[in-house]
Formats: C-alpha cells, structure tokens, sequence
C-alpha cells in the first residue's frame, strides 16, 4: 500500500495513477445465521460501514460530521450485491473500494470483499448528494470530488 495505510496504489501502463481505498471487517459470531455464514443483512451493514471508513479515513471527514455540520449527505438510492462465495464467521475481508461512477450529484462506489484471495461479495451502490437541509439534490463539493476521482475505476 502507498500514501497511507489504507490506500492502495495500482498504477497502470500509461502512467495514470489509480488508487484503491482498503478497510477491513471481522465477520463476528453476531454476524452469522445458524450454518456460520454471514446473514446476507449484515452484509448490507458491512457495506455502509466501508463507506463510513471511506470518508473517514480516506476523505477525511467522519460521516456523521459530514451530515450533522456540514449539513452533506449520501442516501442511498439504488444496491446490488452479488453473493460469490459465503463469508463465515472469523473471516476477516479485506474490502477493496472503489467509485465506478461520479456524476454532478450521483455517485456510484464498488465494494470487492476479499478473504484469501477470492472475492465472496461483489457489490455496487449508487447514492445521491444532498443538502440535508432541504433533502434535495446537490452537486457533490468539490473538494470531495476530487478525492473520490482519484479512486475511481470504470467499470470493465
């Protein structure tokens, strides 16, 4: 990892500079249905945590300051999760994160959970900016941006 533990830098061949957000989950023994997977809301759960970890740790800005005082948030309005492989209880995935899509308000962010190696949940959400005020549409703040365009990754 570079600039940071939590940032992972994946360069490529024409010298563009993509980055990578990294966090990581325990998957704990609450987590888990009877057979010792993880019950697939707490997945969800996981997810929305990753995206906490990305504005603290990457942005630079805890969540809940971003809404309670900078009155800026990022409801989410559309999810999809594919199961690949099951997530047990004491898995610890490392949980790459990554922006397939930054539009003037729109933002969709890519979450690979990977234990070992393999990918057990691939998943996209796409939220909106708001301003927490008035719950309408915003641009997203530049200063956001232009964090959230360093780790972004068209979709392949």
């Amino acid at each position: 990892m570079s600039e940071g533990k939590n940032l992972l830098n994946t360069g490529n061949a024409d010298g563009e500079n993509s980055h990578i957000f990294i966090t990581r989950r325990l998957v704990r023994f609450g987590d888990v249905d009877p057979a010792g997977i993880a019950y697939y809301p707490r997945i969800n759960n996981f997810i929305h945590e990753a995206f906490e970890d990305l504005w603290e740790e990457y942005i630079g800005v805890r969540y809940y300051l971003l809404i309670q005082q900078h009155r800026v948030a990022f409801p989410m309005v559309h999810t999809e999760i594919d199961f690949k492989a099951p997530l047990r209880f004491g898995d610890r995935p490392v949980i790459k994160v990554t922006c397939f899509h930054i539009g003037n308000s729109s933002l969709g962010i890519r979450y690979l959970f990977d234990v070992n190696g393999k990918i057990c949940v691939d998943a996209k959400t796409m939220t909106t900016c708001i301003n927490a005020d008035e719950l309408k549409s915003q641009p997203i703040p530049k200063k956001y941006r232009e964090m959230l365009e360093r780790i972004y990754r068209p979709e392949s």
